[in-house]
């Protein structure tokens, strides 16, 4: 729990950023960073850095850059390490991944070849459609235990005074939580035992969280949102937040559905497909996989809509969702939405959305604001769900019995208010009935 006294300890030293999967996402995150950092290229797209926040009423005239009103990690303070099943640097990575011009990756090239990847934690049983050489060995427990090692020793040679975990390796295969996610000690014995229960993701989660690191997870795997690692990250104070980085299709989403429901115009049904080639597409071209991303993707509507709330207008839709992996595009994902509407008497009429964006351009701010808003809430001594940082995932986590909250605008209200709460700050609620008494 936070306070309204919440004391902020000091964003000093360096920040160390541990990412499972150092491919398209994490390597054009990366290659960002640091072309930032030379004054190559502007952070367009992430809050922590251009975002701004409104304090007091609108005729204070007060609105700081997000930055500059609360205590954030300096990007210039940030050190990168991370695992991949290929052992290419990420100058390589970033190469293969073609989502950044070689103009821009070749002013940058020593600090990106300088970072190379450690034997990731793997097993074909979850992703089904990658493969590769860099991969450790032993039990699971013995994997998180190297996944622990790995992370004191990049600590310890880099001089860290903290760390951050994000996850940007693959969707892994459709899970649901069984005996083995329940508590700590279960959890613990099915490491020791290869529970296949217990994916990848999930030990990754296990050792930041173990380790007192704080942990995001950009895939819609379950990973932390079980149980036994909630408890273990109540137990170390620890902040977590996921699932799935809300990019392309379902930005869209979250834009667009708040506003039919403004205006109370019904949904007869929502059709949306994707094609894109990355690793990405590879990894959901199987079924297993998809099914996985699927279930992030279709519940945003619903949840936004509230259709027992709305019984006239969202009890009966279709939603429908397709993923085609599609070589030639390659990280320029295009996704197509149809959108049957119907307004005044029923009349139905029409949206299409053609959104041709680059999954890993959208994805690589929200890493960045999500390393330095997790290392704030540790260092705010915030444990457990991150709920305020919704705004940046596709399926959210949030306490049991709670749904989760979808709608893009009242998320970014919850995590503006969250700032200007841990500041002492009035929030903002927008009555404005204080400007015509």
């Amino acid at each position: 729990m936070i306070s309204k006294d919440t004391k902020i300890a000091p964003a000093e030293g360096k920040l160390g950023v541990v990412v499972p999967g150092m491919g398209a996402v994490a390597s054009t995150f990366i290659a960002g960073v640091e072309a930032v950092r030379k004054g190559i290229a502007k952070p367009i797209g992430s809050m922590t850095q251009m975002g701004t926040i409104r304090l007091g009423k609108r005729t204070d005239n007060r609105t700081p850059l997000v930055k500059d009103f609360v205590p954030l990690a300096d990007i210039n303070d940030i050190v990168f390490g991370g695992w991949d099943i290929f052992p290419d640097n990420m100058y390589e990575a970033s190469c293969k991944a073609g989502v950044l011009e070689r103009s821009l990756l070749d002013q940058i090239k020593p600090f990106m070849e300088g970072i190379k990847p450690w034997p990731a934690a793997f097993s074909k049983d979850y992703v089904k459609k990658l493969d590769g050489p860099n991969v450790k060995k032993g039990s699971k427990m013995d994997w998180a235990e190297q996944v622990m090692e790995d992370i004191k020793n990049f600590q310890k040679a880099n001089n860290l005074a903290r760390t951050v975990m994000v996850w940007c390796g693959s969707t892994e295969i459709f899970l649901k939580p069984e005996a083995v996610h329940q508590t700590v000690e279960s959890f613990e014995e099915g490491l020791r035992k290869n529970d296949p229960g217990i994916a990848p993701s999930m030990i990754y989660a296990y050792a930041a969280i173990k380790l007192g690191i704080p942990y995001a997870n950009g895939a819609p795997n379950l990973s932390a949102d079980i149980p036994a690692l909630l408890e273990l990250a109540k137990r170390n104070n620890v902040p977590v937040c996921g699932k799935d980085f809300k990019t392309g299709q379902t930005l869209m989403k979250t834009i667009l559905a708040p506003g039919l429901k403004s205006r109370l115009l019904g949904l007869s049904g929502w059709f949306s497909t994707n094609i894109l080639g990355n690793r990405d597409g590879e990894v959901l071209d199987d079924p297993q996989s998809f099914k996985t991303k699927e279930e992030s993707k279709l519940s945003v509507l619903e949840h936004i809509l509230q259709p027992q709330l709305y019984p006239d207008l969202y009890s009966d839709y279709t939603h429908k969702v397709r993923i085609n992996y599609y070589p030639p595009r390659g990280d320029s994902k295009e996704g197509w939405d149809n959108i049957d509407i119907f307004g005044w008497l029923g009349y139905p009429m029409q949206i299409k959305v053609d959104f041709l964006c680059r999954d890993s351009i959208l994805a690589a701010p929200i890493v960045l604001d999500l390393v330095i808003f997790n290392d704030l809430a540790g260092r705010c001594g915030m444990s457990g769900i991150q709920e305020w940082l919704s705004f940046f995932f596709k399926s959210p986590m949030c306490a049991p019995g709670l749904y989760p909250e979808h709608d893009l605008f009242i998320q970014q209200m919850k995590l503006k208010n969250t700032l200007r709460y841990l500041k002492g700050e009035d929030m903002i609620t927008h009555l404005g009935v204080e400007y015509y008494d």
